[in-house]
């Protein structure tokens, strides 16, 4: 058995047709959705790419693994889903993104060198890299991993120093000069890269390649696509294929943030620049544009399982890292609680008998990204690790089983590099925000402000911030009560499972140790031996 877990960049669960989405069609993953269950409530442990997908690959939360914000290391030693895979037989590697940033001030204290087989599996996050693309360019980035589809771009004639950048993420313009893909206005134009050679081709056949070259060993296989996250700029047909009569309709109000810190963030460039209509307009649908292309690759991919016959030996997984505010709530880019960031699209396919009861159905239960882990554990037939993994297996919903299940569920965010934090005076120590939800409540924690409260059973929009309303106290304490609850949960205790505590309860002392008693009958009352040495 093995596992193909695919992972789009900042793909918003309501822009797929399987979640509802009327703007757009996704045949390919509706197609996996019919065979599988699929997830209505979704939701990462930090909507940003490296905490999340931290989270997801060590089935932690942010706060426990630490790597709180894009560009902070996980730290040495940090357990992964790959080291725990290993340990029971399975390989884990990587197809594509991870935005993994080594510890390498902890390596080098502890003589790792990157360059070894140990080395090289802490600096990737627990994979063996097969191909490493995290969607940046050589230059700025040396050693970022876009080497390998620069080379591939080479060996179809598309040269120059920078061929992500050139050919992947420049246009050209009716003028005939080259336009970047990093300027907005520029997004309609078509990218110079045929679609052909595009990223998300290109990583479609090398998840293909894996496969092709696995034998009868257990393995999993992330295959982490860069696209639909920016740069916003596709190949044709894919450029033009949608209009801004396509987008749906922005969700926003007039004075809708009346929190201090959301009415600053409002207020920075990139919230201002997707707050425009002409933005969004001219950005929006070449982002769907870019869904489309993923979605024509998967049916590429899925039909090679099917012909292969990997269906029936495969759990297929299909999520996001996060989602993507596109003017929604005056906002851009990803960040944040609501439900176009934190909620994300999550289908599982098990190719096991015991799943056929449930093909094709949704449920609504709560789930987090840290559950996937723990899931794939399971499939494979190991051991539960409940004092390492903070989630649960989705097995017993995947098969029908009718378990009690948790009725929240928490993200994190740390906005210590983000300019808003300045804005409101607050300390890089503070500017963490905390979300639970409980499927109608969702509470954030503001440290050192007032909360942040929305009702989704009456506005589903979460366009009315409730947190400064006495009226709704009492559910702002309760769910206060839940994230302080979580907060006192054991984060750290993970060199010791609850089999072994219980026999280092039972066995009291070491051995060798007496402690507190008076004399030789109560050592032999205790069901202890002193030193033989002592014995008379």
């Amino acid at each position: 058995m093995n596992v193909l877990w695919i992972m789009a960049d900042q793909l918003r669960w309501d822009y797929l047709s399987c979640y509802g989405a009327s703007h757009i069609d996704t045949p390919n993953i509706d197609r996996l959705a019919s065979k599988s269950v699929q997830f209505d409530r979704a939701y990462v442990q930090s909507p940003i790419c490296g905490p999340s997908r931290m989270s997801f690959y060590t089935s932690r939360y942010v706060r426990s693994h630490g790597a709180t914000w894009n560009g902070f290391p996980l730290a040495v030693g940090t357990p992964t889903m790959g080291d725990h895979l290993r340990n029971i037989g399975v390989s884990s590697h990587l197809v594509g993104k991870t935005h993994m940033i080594p510890d390498r001030e902890g390596m080098a204290r502890l003589g790792l060198d990157p360059r070894s087989e140990i080395g090289a599996r802490v600096a990737e996050c627990g994979f063996d890299v097969f191909v490493r693309d995290d969607g940046t360019n050589a230059i700025n980035y040396p050693g970022r991993h876009a080497e390998d589809y620069e080379d591939y771009l080479r060996s179809h004639g598309y040269g120059g120093d920078v061929p992500w950048e050139e050919w992947a993420n420049t246009a050209i313009g009716p003028d005939g000069s080259e336009k970047s893909g990093w300027v907005l206005e520029n997004a309609p134009l078509p990218a110079r890269v045929p679609k052909e050679h595009s990223e998300t081709a290109w990583l479609t056949t090398r998840g293909i390649e894996f496969i092709e070259a696995q034998g009868n060993a257990p393995w999993l296989c992330h295959l982490s696509y860069i696209k639909p996250h920016w740069p916003y700029l596709a190949p044709a047909p894919y450029n033009d294929m949608y209009s801004a009569a396509d987008m749906p309709p922005v969700n926003r109000r007039d004075g809708e943030h009346s929190h201090p810190l959301m009415k600053s963030w409002q207020e920075t460039r990139i919230c201002k620049t997707f707050s425009r209509e002409d933005v969004r307009d001219t950005v929006g649908p070449v982002h769907m544009g870019l869904i489309k292309e993923l979605d024509d690759q998967l049916g590429r991919l899925f039909a090679f399982l099917e012909e292969s016959r990997r269906m029936e030996d495969t759990m297929i997984v299909f999520c996001s890292d996060h989602g993507d505010n596109m003017g929604d709530h005056w906002l851009g880019e990803k960040d944040l609680f609501f439900d176009c960031s934190a909620r994300v699209p999550l289908i599982v396919y098990d190719p096991r008998a015991e799943a056929d009861e449930t093909r094709g159905t949704v449920t609504d239960k709560l789930v987090e990204g840290i559950y996937l882990a723990p899931t794939f554990q399971e499939f494979f037939s190991g051991a539960g690790l409940p004092h390492i993994y903070e989630g649960r297996s989705l097995v017993p919903l995947l098969h029908g089983q009718d378990v009690e299940w948790r009725d929240h569920c928490i993200s994190e965010y740390d906005y210590a590099t983000r300019d808003a934090r300045r804005a409101v005076g607050v300390s890089e120590r503070d500017a963490r925000l905390t979300m639970v939800f409980d499927r109608r409540w969702k509470y954030v924690h503001a440290e050192t402000m007032r909360p942040m409260l929305f009702d989704l059973e009456t506005d589903p929009g979460e366009l009315h911030d409730l947190g400064d309303n006495p009226a709704f106290a009492g559910e702002i304490a309760r769910l206060r009560e839940l994230h302080f609850a979580w907060t006192r949960q054991h984060h750290a205790r993970i060199t010791r499972d609850a089999a072994t505590i219980e026999k280092m309860t039972d066995g009291r002392e070491p051995p060798g140790i007496f402690i507190a008693h008076w004399d030789d009958a109560e050592v032999a009352a205790d069901g202890r031996d002193l030193p033989s040495h002592l014995s008379s």
